[in-house]
């Protein structure tokens, strides 16, 4: 396998690109980057500094203010901003609801995008996000789109996250962020050219990991 390789990893919330790109990293020894933590990360931060995130314009303004670093180790992820471990607040309810519209200002998109070709350099990793195929890395040597329906996303993600006891309610906030994630102008959940449709619904996390690790194996040779 090429040291210098790149696997964009995409799709709906809830589909299990996180465990996935994870168990792939680990399976291949590459290094790992969750671009929604990033802006998860960013989303915290214009919370605790009191920014509407509501208002484009005056998260625009500060989209370039916090400092925000991601650890690529596949078994111990981190976010920190300003020095702050953040990977336990960033999962907060408060957080998730205030992502989209965070995500969707294209200051905040661009501020993020040149962070994650910057971690993403000469390769070696597996990045998982909404876009990595179609614009932050459409070279990549592999691109997959993940998908399940909506019923096992909201079970899975339920089952994640001791503070979500609501399968229904878990299900409606999946799907209006699909709806926002799709409809947005920049940079549209999409699936990439040549991206590989991996529905997973009906597969077990090992069985998902281990038809990535084959198809990255199948480039290579």
């Amino acid at each position: 396998m090429s040291s210098d390789v790149v696997v964009a990893v995409d799709g709906t919330s809830g589909s299990g690109k996180s465990s996935t790109s994870r168990g792939v990293a680990t399976r291949l020894g590459l290094r790992y980057l969750d671009t929604g933590a990033m802006f998860r990360a960013l989303t915290w931060w214009m919370l605790e500094h009191g920014i509407d995130v509501h208002d484009s314009q005056a998260v625009a303004a500060h989209a370039g203010d916090p400092f925000i670093e991601s650890g690529t180790d596949p078994h111990a992820p981190s976010i920190h901003v300003d020095g702050i471990d953040v990977a336990g607040p960033i999962r907060s309810e408060e957080v998730t609801a205030a992502v989209s519209p965070v995500s969707t200002v294209p200051a905040v998109r661009q501020r993020l995008l040149e962070l994650q070709r910057a971690i993403i350099g000469t390769g070696g990793i597996v990045v998982e996000g909404r876009d990595i195929g179609s614009v932050v890395w459409p070279q990549a040597q592999v691109k997959i789109y993940m998908s399940a329906d909506a019923e096992a996303r909201a079970a899975r993600r339920t089952a994640e996250h001791d503070h979500l006891v609501d399968v229904q309610a878990t299900k409606d906030v999946l799907l209006m962020r699909d709806r926002i994630d799709s409809g947005r102008s920049t940079a549209p959940l999409t699936r990439a050219d040549g991206a590989v449709h991996l529905d997973t619904t009906h597969y077990t996390l090992d069985e998902v990991i281990e038809m990535i690790v084959g198809l990255v194996q199948g480039e290579s040779e």
